[in-house]
């Protein structure tokens, strides 16, 4: 296993999405409703792990032809092995950009759970500032622990994700329009 490499944000990665999502798009069509970019690759100025996050939005998650075989004929790999079952995972190909992939169905609180911690992270620096200072010392702490890693970011994950639930009743949040 890779070690976990936490760095600077790379203003590349906005363009690294447009250009995956704009071919997803166009190879899906209308079976999907949404394709977002989400994780911390999609917040300017946050630390990460340089990998594109991808979140596709279907209307029902459970039926999977619509999209599973195109995904896979333009180079990603379904994981059954995901444990999420609020989600369908895949990840590129050998040899493809480094990309996860999250099938949600769309309305779901999966989905909008991390549309929401995307947006609130994007206009709250100090919420990215300090979710990037944390990533940042984990990465350090457990550089060959994967799970360590992640289990180490709940804490501030949801300290952050109380906040935005805050936020979103303020200001009547909804999700933008789709990013592709």
């Amino acid at each position: 296993m890779e070690p976990i490499e936490v760095v600077e944000y790379r203003s590349e990665w906005k363009n690294q999405f447009l250009e995956l999502g704009s071919a997803l798009r166009s190879a899906l069509g209308d079976n999907v409703w949404r394709i977002d970019h989400v994780g911390s690759t999609s917040v300017v100025g946050l630390a990460a792990k340089p990998i594109i996050d991808i979140q596709i939005s279907v209307p029902n998650l459970s039926e999977m032809e619509p999209y599973q075989t195109t995904l896979e004929r333009v180079g990603y790999r379904y994981r059954a092995d995901n444990d999420d079952l609020s989600k369908r995972y895949f990840r590129e190909v050998p040899g493809k950009p480094r990309t996860h992939i999250h099938v949600r169905q769309a309305g779901s609180w999966s989905e909008q759970l991390n549309l929401l911690f995307r947006d609130y992270v994007r206009r709250h620096p100090e919420a990215c500032h300090t979710y990037g200072q944390v990533k940042y010392h984990l990465a350090e702490r457990y550089c060959d622990d994967r799970e360590a890693y992640v289990q180490g970011k709940e804490e501030i994950v949801w300290k952050i994700l109380k906040q935005a639930h805050a936020w979103s009743m303020a200001v009547g949040w909804k999700p933008e329009n789709s990013d592709v």
